[in-house]
């Protein structure tokens, strides 16, 4: 290629470039929804499990549904693309199961076009009705991005009374995805489900047993992902590293976080706003206070005081990862908030398990004990400083106001009495059990 050549081309792939760089950006014609919002109804009737499901249009990207100028939906001649959407969008992402055994793939009996403003789907009466309803007027002036596509599946099952679960994969249709499932059994009141993204397998009624291992898994999981929680715990152990010595610690930190966890499980924490910022903040403070505490020199005797005192703290904490949860549990509210806790107990085990030998080695092998516990809670100090001025911060956006006095008030009160003297009939029987441990333990010795 010569010079001109070259030249010749350089000047093209210059105006190509400045072309691509200067010319608007085409808008992308199926944008996926920041929020979307799935409402659906499971109802066993007749030998048929029956699976109602209300979704955005919108939602169902991929696809150019006809429309008439200057923008409305051609709802007849929609019709086709409708159904292959719901197949290809919902239907293929959704499994039930009776039993341990999968069921078949969903048969879609109906798909039609509703206006945002419809509310058949408050109820499931109304919104089977309205599946066989005449559908809208062709006339009916709606873009595509406000309708909503109304879906009725079944499959066949054994028996209306069975055990049912779902997998239920909604997450695809939207950056944001909050699915509100309605369950009425055959022989029980209806229940509901609401969780964001996809959960995993549902059992819709779970018994007793199903709804403990979920929650023991859960509770396990929880504090493997919490590192604020698993930095307070190193925080506990890395000045005593034996497992003897840890006992009353550890114990103290289960006791009170189970009274919490339990406690506004069942309704006794304050429902305002402010205060899963406080509890927030609290716990990065409690991690800064045992950090420091074990840079100046942490006592054994009162250790076991200070975990107490804090895992109050850190059982509410585990309750909002719980509260969202609970819906899982059926009929079960108490196995499963038990089953919870075993699990944040086995999780703790399982750290301490791997933390007290990894520790100990690196203190005794690799660095001096003292500079070692000095460094260690430094920098364990220096993360939970950051976390309470971030958390403090949103704390402090919220406006403190006096409560209302009233019976409400008064109720809550006695409540939270309630709560004080079990925590403190719960200190002292730990006071007294720790003090017998250490009389028999200095005799044997």
């Amino acid at each position: 290629m010569t010079s001109s050549e070259l030249r010749r081309h350089g000047r093209l792939a210059g105006l190509v470039v400045a072309l691509v760089l200067l010319l608007p950006s085409w808008p992308e014609a199926h944008e996926i929804p920041a929020d979307v919002t799935v409402q659906a109804f499971v109802r066993p009737q007749n030998g048929r499990l029956q699976f109602l499901v209300r979704a955005p249009l919108g939602a169902m990207r991929d696809f150019n549904f006809p429309v008439r100028e200057p923008g409305y939906l051609e709802i007849a001649e929609a019709q086709p693309l409708i159904e292959q959407a719901a197949l290809q969008w919902v239907g293929e992402y959704v499994h039930f199961f009776e039993g341990a055994q999968a069921l078949p793939p969903l048969e879609l009996v109906a798909a039609r076009i509703s206006a945002p403003s419809d509310r058949s789907f408050r109820a499931y009466e109304s919104a089977l009705a309205n599946m066989f309803s005449e559908p809208l007027p062709a006339s009916t002036e709606l873009p595509p991005g406000q309708a909503m596509l109304d879906l009725l599946f079944e499959v066949a099952i054994a028996a209306d009374a069975s055990e049912f679960s779902v997998d239920a994969r909604m997450a695809h249709l939207g950056v944001r995805t909050v699915t509100v499932l309605r369950f009425a059994p055959a022989d029980g009141p209806e229940r509901a489900f609401q969780y964001a993204g996809n959960p995993g397998l549902v059992r819709l009624d779970p018994r007793w047993h199903q709804a403990a291992w979920r929650f023991i898994v859960l509770g396990f999981e929880h504090i493997l992902d919490g590192i604020d929680h698993l930095l307070f715990l190193f925080c506990l152990v890395v000045p005593f590293r034996s497992f003897r010595a840890l006992v009353p610690i550890v114990t103290s930190f289960t006791v009170a976080h189970s009274i919490t966890l339990i406690a506004s499980a069942l309704g006794l924490a304050p429902d305002a706003l402010w205060f899963p910022p406080l509890i927030e903040t609290l716990i990065a403070a409690s991690i800064v206070f045992m950090a420091f505490e074990n840079i100046l020199g942490a006592k054994l005797g009162r250790r076991w005081m200070i975990a107490f005192g804090f895992g109050l703290v850190h059982g509410f904490g585990f309750s909002f990862a719980l509260s969202e949860s609970l819906q899982f549990a059926g009929a079960h509210l108490l196995t499963s908030l038990l089953s919870f806790n075993v699990g944040v107990e086995l999780g703790q085990l399982f750290v301490l398990a791997l933390t007290v030998p990894v520790l100990d080695l690196l203190l005794r092998k690799v660095v001096p004990e003292v500079g070692g516990i000095v460094v260690l809670s430094a920098v364990v100090a220096h993360t939970g400083w950051h976390w309470m001025l971030d958390r403090g911060g949103r704390l402090l956006r919220f406006d403190p106001r006096a409560p209302v006095v009233d019976a409400g008030l008064m109720v809550a009160a006695l409540r939270w009495l309630m709560l004080g003297v079990i925590v403190l009939g719960a200190a002292w029987l730990l006071r007294v059990g720790f003090g017998w441990l250490d009389r028999r333990t200095s005799r044997e010795v």
